[in-house]
């Protein structure tokens, strides 16, 4: 397989020296051959075969606190909305 380090530095904006410009196409012929062996992977991911993770589903719980209950935990309210610090001069 034949890679084109310059044409991928000169994508990437990245300037190699000459010299190290077939160090850099070795080390990334080795990297895809390495990606070439990764087996494929058909079945669910785990981290444990016998004890498969299963994720609960996302629910939007509405209205679980009323606006005045979480302005409450607020160090600064000023017209029903939050102060914060200034970050933009």
């Amino acid at each position: 397989m034949n890679i084109d380090i310059k044409h991928i530095a000169k994508l990437a904006r990245l300037r190699i020296e000459d010299e190290k410009l077939e160090k850099f196409e070795k080390d990334m012929q080795s990297i895809v051959a390495m990606v070439d062996r990764l087996p494929d992977i058909e079945e669910e991911l785990t981290l444990d075969r016998e004890n498969a993770m299963t994720l609960r589903e996302d629910v939007a719980v509405p209205d679980k606190f009323t606006r005045d209950e979480l302005m409450a935990n607020a160090p600064q309210v000023q017209a029903g909305c939050l102060v914060v610090p200034k970050t933009v001069e």
